[in-house]
């Protein structure tokens, strides 16, 4: 079993890449001698002749941002940054990693399609591309502020989903999310691993997705690609996920497994998407190809991986437009999901919406959000302080710590999952008359309000 083999003719992966890896390869090492620093790469994934130093020093950042950027980081190489490293504003978006969870909402109605379709491999196609149309939304370079504990996101108005995440550690960094409608289910535990790597970072995805369809009581896995940043400091900073995707179904043991295209030099191969779904006894039976920032088609195929005679390729899914020249890379979706439209009646004021540093960053004054970022940090810290001189313990309010363990590419991961209380929450606010309409913008984000506190 693996994933399909390149042929020009069926627009799978192409024979090229492996001679223009090598030729990236001896001009990795050339730009790496012209900037003086080892372990730098600059590559430039559109496929640009530029000259190499010209390359180089193209980005965000100002030379003078660049060095001293460089002396601060170059210490962290080979550690995992993910919480380590106080970073500068100026890379950053004004959304957090708990309203990045939320993107993958976007292309919802993929698993209601997937609930609803009886073909057994066809659901897999369903739901794995809307596994993969999330992968437009992150390619975008800046980085997501990390959530303060107890912080959390909310969103309705969407697809009849609802939708609640929680930051449920601080040290290991972790998140929980959990999405629901008439079809389906979704429940996640994330912990983001990472690699400083020089002028790259290896993100890997430390996490157990799971989706249960609502009609069969399926219930799917995920195991995404890792992903890597390329050119943070030197360069034109770009996102890139080479590897293979699979996703089981639990069940029944069907499962596609589809593998993501490295990029090589002068922009060969990047985006592409190709493999199968296997039943279980890892038979193909429909091949898919696509592009993760554009497309994915399928075709029924032979015991060989042949497209069926009689057959022919249909897409399943296709990007929506984006807005132009976006500050920030964002698609509508994005810009919906930072808005109050997504929000529900009363919202918490521990939602992401309310942080005072993002939303200054949001409307461009970088000053403001650093210092406000900065005070959120050292309030989280001193309320970490009083917990620890109580002998308190934090324990979040959606999610409850599980027994389990699960075991993922990348290392164990404890388990949490939702415990009800935000839907008997919401029905509880939902149906009570009478509810002043307040301005949600005027709420004062406090993610520690809600967070229980007990006793060890």
């Amino acid at each position: 079993m693996g994933s399909p083999k390149k042929d020009q003719n069926k627009g799978f992966f192409s024979a090229m890449t492996s001679g223009l890896s090598l030729f990236g390869n001896a001009m990795h090492r050339s730009v790496n001698g012209l900037l003086g620093y080892e372990g730098v790469e600059v590559i430039n994934p559109e496929g640009g002749k530029e000259d190499a130093e010209e390359e180089a020093h193209r980005g965000r950042w100002k030379q003078e941002e660049r060095e001293s950027y460089w002396k601060m980081m170059h210490k962290y190489i080979g550690s995992d940054v993910t919480s380590m490293v106080t970073l500068p504003v100026l890379i950053f978006e004004p959304m957090t990693m708990l309203q990045k969870m939320a993107e993958l909402m976007e292309y919802s109605y993929l698993l209601d399609q997937a609930d609803e379709c009886e073909d057994p491999y066809l659901r897999l196609v369903y739901a794995s591309s809307w596994a993969i149309s999330v992968y437009y939304a992150y390619q975008r370079t800046w980085k997501p502020f990390n959530p303060i504990i107890g912080e959390t996101y909310e969103m309705v108005n969407h697809g009849r989903i609802t939708f609640i995440s929680e930051q449920v550690s601080h040290h290991p960094p972790m998140s929980a999310g959990h999405a629901e409608n008439e079809h389906f289910t979704y429940d996640v535990t994330s912990k983001l691993k990472t690699k400083f790597l020089g002028n790259s970072l290896d993100v890997y995805p430390v996490g157990r997705t799971r989706v249960t369809l609502k009609r069969d009581g399926v219930i799917l896995d995920l195991v995404p690609p890792p992903t890597k940043v390329n050119n943070l400091i030197f360069g034109r900073t770009w996102v890139d996920s080479p590897g293979e995707m699979i996703m089981t179904n639990l069940t029944t043991g069907d499962k596609v497994v589809l593998y993501f295209q490295p990029c090589g030099w002068f922009g060969a191969g990047r985006y592409e998407v190709d493999g199968y779904v296997y039943n279980a006894a890892e038979e193909p039976k429909i091949l898919m190809t696509g592009k993760w920032n554009e497309s994915m088609s399928y075709q029924p195929c032979d015991m060989e991986g042949e497209p069926l005679q009689g057959t022919e390729l249909k897409e399943v899914w296709h990007v929506a437009d984006a807005p132009k020249n976006d500050k920030f890379q964002f698609t509508n979706f994005a810009h919906k999901i930072n808005s109050f439209d997504t929000a529900p009646k009363k919202l918490l004021a521990s939602d992401s919406r309310l942080r005072p540093d993002r939303f200054a960053l949001e409307k461009g004054d970088l000053s403001k959000a650093g210092s406000e970022k900065s005070r959120l940090e050292e309030r989280q810290r001193a309320e970490k302080r009083t917990r620890e001189a109580k002998g308190h313990q934090f324990t979040p309010r959606w999610f409850d710590l599980t027994d389990e363990m699960s075991a993922t590419p990348w290392g164990d991961l404890e388990i949490y999952c939702f415990n009800g209380k935000y839907t008997e929450h919401r029905a509880t606010v939902d149906s009570s008359d009478g509810i002043d309409e307040v301005d949600m913008a005027s709420i004062e984000f406090n993610p520690w309000q809600y967070g229980n506190l007990s006793t060890e």
